[in-house]
């Protein structure tokens, strides 16, 4: 199920379907293969690239972001707020909340996001940074990309419930195995332990 997700490293994908789809691209590699869209959870430096978005831009290359990266990157992002559901050249794209309810990393009032991306049929959410929040119940997807690291998202422990209760056909952990960001692949195969569903690690690819 997996076969058209690629990890980057850290919270970084590309997505393969009817479109090209990159989340939070980051520390790309050069000749990187160009987007039909780009996700951006929020606006810290390891997901909000400017640079690493300019070198997978082509002409109608859609960029979708929240207000707080909109303010930095210019007016030609589409603006995502959670609840909204967005059609970005052609991609089926939910804007969901991502936050942390008692730490001060990711507050709520920041707006900051996850996507549930539609290709091939298949729901892909990208839960951004966060906490096991409420708002998961009501996710449906597919595939659930999901952070485990602990300290600024979710820990191990509390992705694998947060994987218990989304219930996907598959699990994949992020937010682990970069020098500069805390968590490491121990922490992938502590959830995929713990999670009652199907999980799935990647290796990085460029």
């Amino acid at each position: 199920m997996a076969d058209n997700i690629f990890w980057l490293g850290h919270d970084s994908f590309r997505l393969k379907g009817e479109k090209i789809v990159y989340i939070d691209p980051w520390k790309l590699a050069d000749g990187a293969e160009k987007a039909d869209v780009v996700l951006v959870t929020h606006d810290h430096r390891d997901h909000y690239s400017k640079d690493d978005i300019a070198k997978i831009s082509k002409a109608d290359t859609v960029v979708v972001a929240p207000q707080a990266v909109a303010q930095k990157f210019g007016d030609t992002v589409t603006i995502a707020k959670p609840g909204d559901t967005l059609n970005a050249n052609g991609v089926t794209v939910q804007v969901v909340p991502a936050y942390n309810p008692t730490k001060q990393f990711h507050p709520k009032a920041s707006g900051y996001v996850g996507y549930v991306v539609t290709l091939n049929g298949k729901r892909i959410y990208h839960s951004g940074d966060t906490d096991l929040i409420p708002e998961m119940t009501k996710i449906q997807c597919d595939i659930a990309l999901l952070p485990v690291s602990g300290k600024y998202v979710m820990t191990a422990v509390e992705a694998a419930e947060a994987a218990n209760t989304i219930k996907p056909f598959l699990a994949i952990p992020m937010h682990y195995g970069d020098p500069d960001v805390v968590g490491t692949r121990s922490d992938a195969e502590e959830f995929k332990r713990l999670a009652k569903v199907p999980v799935e690690i990647l290796e990085k690819v460029k």
